[in-house]
């Protein structure tokens, strides 16, 4: 299974960005999904997820308010809505597919990961 995400880019400060990310076949239709980020030498972030059907979803607090994850109803296919966007945004977004249909915040507890798409955000 391979996942691929659009959508990163360079946008100013207070601007917006989507992302979007798709799996190539339908394993992620009835699992859930979220959205990580890493920034060179430190950890992999959780930033949000969301289960199987689209009516549960977590997110961190540093974006909550600003950024919100949606997917197309038991599809594959899963996107983050960035507003606001500020310079500590600035990071390698992840997409993944969880081993099960929940929302959940543990990178362990995905089975498949895409290849990352750059977001920079410039003060």
């Amino acid at each position: 299974v391979q996942l691929q995400a659009s959508g990163g880019g360079l946008v100013q400060a207070g601007g917006s960005l989507r992302l979007s990310c798709t799996a190539t076949r339908r394993t992620g239709s009835n699992n859930g999904m979220g959205w990580f980020r890493q920034v060179a030498e430190k950890e992999r972030e959780f930033v949000a997820a969301i289960d199987w059907r689209g009516g549960s979803t977590l997110y961190a607090d540093s974006v909550k308010g600003r950024f919100t994850i949606s997917r197309e109803y038991a599809q594959s296919t899963v996107y983050l809505q960035m507003n606001s966007l500020k310079p500590e945004d600035t990071a390698v977004y992840y997409c993944a597919v969880a081993l099960r249909p929940v929302a959940t915040m543990s990178d362990r507890n995905y089975r498949y990961w895409g290849q990352g798409t750059q977001v920079t955000v410039s003060s």
